[in-house]
């Protein structure tokens, strides 16, 4: 790729064609303007990502395994949750492993955490803007590179330590190493490309290979050379991209599954598993932990599945303002390219980065699985190129002369694109209602006046007149998205919903949570309205009200003694983020439990401390009486293992991950660690430690039901008054002796349920010794 400074772009060839169609004139040298220009958005795209941002509340399930990896490098290798490495997260390591050495180098922190990320980020505007540059020319470059900066949903993801920030990089590095082959034919470039989303893959698995056909079929189809070189090259691509994407998954493989974690979203502890389940298919036709049918795990994120998705009040203020021009400037540039040469690099970059958004509005349009709104942020460079490159053809286009033959055809095309912006942005920002009401008539206005200034000015010796009104009409385009962008620093305390991280006012879908909104995804955690009142709808997991494995979660208070400037999270059984979509009973009111508060660093802070409403007493108490186990406790849950880990620091275990479907505590497992010494505490119950939500995969699963039976017959009870002095404790006592009577009778009587549907709200602590196995 060329620099951001370097003068002289390449051209694609010339075309033989009507002036319309050629691409904007480039300069031999760069422009004055346009360093200044890429310096001014990064600086801007820096202060938005980085703002305030310790007291963002970042995912704990992540924030965790960071932490644990900078104790083991076991654990840095495998992505492991706990230190201890008895069970991984449920995605690939790659991002875990580059926030680690981070933390390992300059301690850990939220800061610490974010800087690869936030550097990431830079990275890819950068990179577009050098991409684009090359075809297009320095201007289209830097509106591309403003687009990408401003997209309210690549915003909030680039303030949480989520995969996606990472796995955009990488996509878009290998996206424009693919350009580059296809100019000079080489084979290096290509290969380069191919690593580049190998390690997308290691990010996010087959996410990372959404734009994959594109790229390959434009270097099929528009690179240099004969046919034979064209696929001698591809078939060495393939070959690299096999090797960069499953080095991980067969270097696990290769270790004994007793010396390795178990693999966690997989149904049999394997990387495989998880590459072709769960992280594979599961994703667009739902199944085993995915959710399903578009209303299921998917469709309590990001609306109902379907060919308008992107459009609904859950994803449009998020990702779609400029998805209309970006249509519009896709199919007008590929018409102005007609006569090119197949090896035209206009052409092939329009179908790269057009290939690029259609197959990303597909899969997460028509995606029966978990769909989280943040993963529409792999839409955004797409259409940023397509707005700038695109966008500067319709502009060429328009300015024809009177005398050309199809002067009157395309005098109409961008101001067309502009009027349906303009209109998508009004319709938008009426969503929002009793949000900056002032903006909308603003926005309407200005495109209006816009729209008449390139028609008054198109013709004659007013080119500085022209250019006024069509930078009128990009700030018109980019001022909705500019002030959700804007929303996410501006929240109190520049706090936001770490597992779901979304950007702007709340809609009538019940995400968003800008400044008036409420907490981002309507999710009980976040930034509270004036008295306390969280503004909100629709809950995620399940749909909303529905109830899925995995339980409801609750909101304390965070522990004393909690690190300070930790990183934060707060995926309660009502908050669930990218690898922890937990199907829980939601609250479609949008209303904090009693209790739910702000931890550290706002927004919910720690998750509401450890969730679930345990306090630092309880934690005190295990610390105590460890008696040289190496894991502090075992809980159900993933979300409930990780607010712990952040907490105290130490290893703790998630018995059967995050949906609560992962097979990793069987009760041959925990009798061997109990027996070695290495375990003496579990923690069954619903709420308990951190919402955990939940017997494992809920009542019927026959594993989690083995164990939990087996621990409330051999285990010996820990009293809530043994390490708490509140008066409720004595009563919190015979509730808990009461529930486990219940679930033992019906474990014994051959029931598949843990207890009763109270039980399943009341935490309970059993303590185990070697004397307890048989």
């Amino acid at each position: 790729m060329t620099s951001a400074t370097d003068p002289y772009p390449h051209a694609p060839e010339a075309v033989a064609s009507t002036p319309s169609a050629e691409p904007a004139a480039r300069p031999d040298k760069a422009p004055r303007w346009s360093l200044p220009v890429l310096a001014a958005i990064l600086v801007l795209a820096g202060v938005l990502y980085s703002w305030n941002l310790s007291s963002s509340s970042l995912n704990s399930f992540y924030s965790a395994a960071v932490f644990s990896g900078t104790q083991s490098w076991k654990a840095w290798f495998f992505g492991s949750l706990d230190a201890g490495n008895f069970m991984t997260v449920d995605k690939p390591p790659f991002v875990l492993m580059v926030m680690g050495l981070s933390c390992r180098v300059f301690g850990y922190g939220t800061w610490q955490m974010m800087l690869p990320l936030v550097a990431a980020a830079l990275g890819t505007i950068w990179i577009l803007h050098s991409s684009v540059k090359r075809v297009w020319g320095h201007g289209p470059a830097a509106v591309a590179a403003l687009v990408l900066a401003l997209t309210p949903i690549t915003v909030a993801i680039n303030r949480d330590n989520n995969p996606d920030t990472l796995l955009v990089l990488l996509m878009v590095g290998g996206a424009a190493l693919a350009l580059r082959a296809v100019h000079n034919g080489k084979l290096l470039p290509l290969v380069g490309s191919a690593v580049c989303f190998g390690f997308a893959f290691n990010t996010k698995m087959l996410q990372g290979y959404i734009a994959l056909p594109a790229v390959f079929a434009v270097y099929l189809y528009a690179a240099q050379g004969g046919v034979l070189r064209r696929v001698r090259n591809l078939a060495v691509a393939a070959v690299a991209l096999a090797v960069s994407s499953f080095w991980w998954a067969a270097a696990v493989s290769f270790v004994p599954a007793s010396s390795r974690p178990y693999i966690g979203g997989s149904t049999d502890g394997t990387a495989w598993d998880l590459i072709m389940g769960y992280n594979g298919l599961g994703r667009v036709l739902g199944g085993e932990g995915n959710g399903g049918g578009g209303g299921g795990g998917g469709g309590g994120f990001s609306g109902t599945a379907g060919i308008g998705r992107m459009f609904n009040e859950v994803l449009g203020g998020q990702i779609s303002w400029l998805l209309p021009f970006s249509a519009i400037a896709l199919a007008g540039g590929l018409v102005l390219r007609g006569r090119a040469p197949r090896t035209d690099l206009t052409r092939a970059a329009l179908i790269l980065w057009g290939g690029w958004t259609v197959l990303h509005y597909l899969t997460f349009s028509l995606a029966e699985g978990t769909m989280h709104p943040y993963y529409t942020t792999a839409l955004a460079p797409g259409i940023a190129a397509l707005c700038g490159g695109g966008g500067s053809m319709l502009l060429r286009a328009f300015r024809t002369g009177d005398a050309k033959r199809w002067s009157r055809v395309w005098s109409w095309v961008l101001p067309v694109a502009f009027a349906a912006t303009g209109v998508w942005a009004v319709v938008l920002l009426r969503r929002a209602s009793g949000w900056n009401t002032w903006l909308w008539p603003t926005v309407a206005v200005v495109m209006v006046l816009a729209i008449a200034g390139l028609f008054l000015f198109r013709s004659g010796r007013r080119a500085r007149f022209l250019t006024g009104a069509v930078a009128a009409a990009v700030v018109a385009s980019l001022a909705g998205p500019t002030a959700y962008a804007a929303s996410v620093t501006a929240s109190s305390g520049g706090g936001m919903n770490g597992t779901n991280p979304t950007a702007g006012p709340t809609t009538g879908g019940g995400m968003g949570g800008g400044p008036g909104g409420g907490g981002r995804g309507g999710f009980p955690g976040g930034d509270q309205a004036p008295g306390g009142r969280q503004q909100g709808g629709q809950q995620g997991g399940a749909e909303a009200g529905g109830e899925a494995p995995g339980g409801g979660g609750q909101m304390g208070t965070p522990p004393n003694g909690a690190p300070s400037g930790a990183p934060t999270g707060a995926p309660t059984g009502q908050q669930q983020g990218d690898g922890q979509e937990q199907r829980g009973q939601g609250d479609p009111t949008g209303t904090p439990p009693t209790g739910a508060g702000g931890g550290m660093g706002g927004g919910g802070g720690m998750g509401g401390g450890m969730g679930g409403g345990a306090d630092s007493a309880m934690t005190s108490y295990l610390e105590k009486h460890r008696d040289g186990a190496k894991w502090l406790v075992a809980v159900p849950s993933s979300q409930s293992a990780a607010q712990l880990i952040v907490s105290t620091k130490q290893p703790v275990i998630s018995m059967w991950g995050w949906s609560g479907s992962d097979k990793a505590m069987t009760l041959a497992k925990l009798k061997e660690l109990v027996k070695k010494g290495e375990l003496h505490y579990i923690q069954l119950g619903g709420q308990g430690m951190g919402g955990g939500g939940g017997m494992g995969g809920g009542d019927s699963d026959s594993v989690s039901a083995e164990v939990t039976a087996w621990v409330q017959k051999h285990g010996t009870a820990v009293k809530a008054s043994e390490y708490s002095n509140d008066s409720s404790a004595e009563s919190a006592d015979s509730a808990e002796s009461a529930d486990s009577a219940d679930s033992s009778s019906n474990a014994s009587s051959g029931s598949s349920s843990t207890g009763s549907s109270d039980s399943q709200n009341t935490q309970a602590l059993y303590r185990l010794d070697a004397k307890d196995v048989n």
